[in-house]
Parts: C-alpha cells; structure tokens; sequence
C-alpha cells in the first residue's frame, strides 16, 4: 500500500516488485540478493524497534538478527505464504529478535530484594508479553491497512466527479521534485481560500486566472500540471489522512 500511495508524488517507470525480485533471487541471483538486503535495511531496523522498543544502530546485535532472519523471508517466502513478502519478512524478523530477547533475558532481567538477589524472571512470561503485545501491532496494521485501501477507493471515487483517473495522475505527476512542489504549493493555496475551493468544486475545473494572481505563476505551468494540482487540491480538502501524511514532508498540512 505505501508504494501505492508513493506513485501519486513520484512518476517513474515500471520496476519489478518485490516478490519479482525475490523470484529472480530464488533462482540463483545472489547479487540482486545483496542489493535488495542493503536496500531494506532501513526496513528491518524499524521492525526489530517495533520489538525492542528503542532505536536500533546497525553495530547492534538485535540488527544482525534481523538481517539474518529478513535473508530467511527472502529464501522461504511463495505466493502462498502471502501477497506480500514484507508483511510475511515481518513476521519472521520479530519472530527471530523475540527468540534472541528470551535466550538473554536471563542475564538483563535479575531482579533484588532486600536480601540481595531475587529469583530470576521467567523468560516464558516475557516471551509472551512481547508476543502479546506484537499480536496487537499486528492487528493495528492491519486495521491501518484497510482504512488505507478504503482511503484510495474514496479518493478514486472523488476523481471521478472531476473526470479523472487515479492512473492519470500517476502517469501525469509532474517529474521534478520542484515542479511537484510547485503544484502542491498552489494546491495549498486553493485549499486554503474557501472562494476558491467552491470554485473548484463547483466548477470541476481549476480557478486560473485567480490563482495566476495569488500564485504568481504562468497559465502554461498551471494548465501543464492541471490534473495533479487537482489531485492535491482534493487530498488537502477532504479527509484523506494517510494520503496527506505523504505530504507532510514537503509542505505543512
């Protein structure tokens, strides 16, 4: 669902997915192996935090863990273990870190009394708060990513009213980063201006020769970008959270 939601702000060719890629590599392609690892580093990082419930550095031992076990996904994973590899390479990395975190809990876990040391905690009793507790981030995933799905069907639907498409906004998203910007901007504005968000709404087209005015931008460049200022204007006006959230970190929404 992310690189669903990644397509809209970023044009760029066709690229295997995934678990293409992991076919490619389950023949034999043990370069293409290496590459996909380092690439998903930053994602196996953020699963074992999940666990560990801090930041973990890649000199940590909890990180060698994840690699080993993300390695493990990549060579056992097949459509029938599911649609996504990195929803199964979750489950196993967790899985791994929880096993680690139970063999050292012994040593990390001592507790004292007043006469010195107490009984050890028993590690079966962490090993199931941690599972406890990663059963619900999993159900909140999952919950996440149909009200995502959901999101994307709404906002297709309100495309539509426009006569447009969600590929063409795909295909037609400006290519670079400060032609996007641009767009946003100005889409921003129209949110921001309720005379012209009535306008847009009412009108299904874009206020030009306002927004020539109060952006201080060519008619070509407005008209150029027409249906991805549109898009943004309709995902900063209603209320699509997880498809602003992607654009929190180009401009303040």
């Amino acid at each position: 669902m992310r690189s669903l939601f990644g397509l809209i702000f970023l044009k760029k060719k066709r690229k295997n997915t995934i678990e293409e890629t992991v076919a490619l590599i389950q023949q034999g392609d043990r370069t293409l192996q290496n590459e996909l690892i380092d690439a998903y580093k930053p994602f196996i990082a953020k699963t074992i935090s999940a666990v560990c419930k801090r930041y973990i550095y890649e000199t940590d031992d909890e990180f060698s863990i994840g690699l080993i076990a993300f390695n493990e996904a990549i060579e056992k994973f097949s459509p029938e273990k599911g649609k996504s590899l990195l929803s199964f390479a979750e489950v196993i990395i967790k899985r791994r870190v929880i096993d680690y975190i139970r063999k050292n809990t012994k040593e990390n876990s001592l507790r004292f009394d007043a006469g010195g040391i107490d009984s050890q905690v028993d590690d079966d009793i962490i090993g199931k708060s941690i599972e406890n507790e990663l059963s619900i981030d999993y159900h909140r995933q999952k919950q996440e990513e149909e009200k995502r799905r959901e999101e994307i069907f709404l906002f297709q639907s309100r495309l539509q009213a426009f006569g447009l498409s969600f590929q063409e906004i795909i295909e037609q998203a400006p290519k670079h980063a400060d032609a996007r910007l641009n767009a946003i901007m100005i889409a921003k504005l129209i949110h921001e201006k309720p005379e012209l968000t009535d306008y847009l709404y009412e009108k299904k087209r874009l206020p030009i020769k306002e927004l020539e005015k109060y952006a201080q931008t060519s008619r070509k460049t407005i008209e150029r970008n027409r249906k991805y200022i549109i898009a943004m204007s309709i995902i900063l006006s209603e209320e699509f959270y997880y498809l602003q959230d992607y654009l929190k970190g180009v401009i303040k929404v």
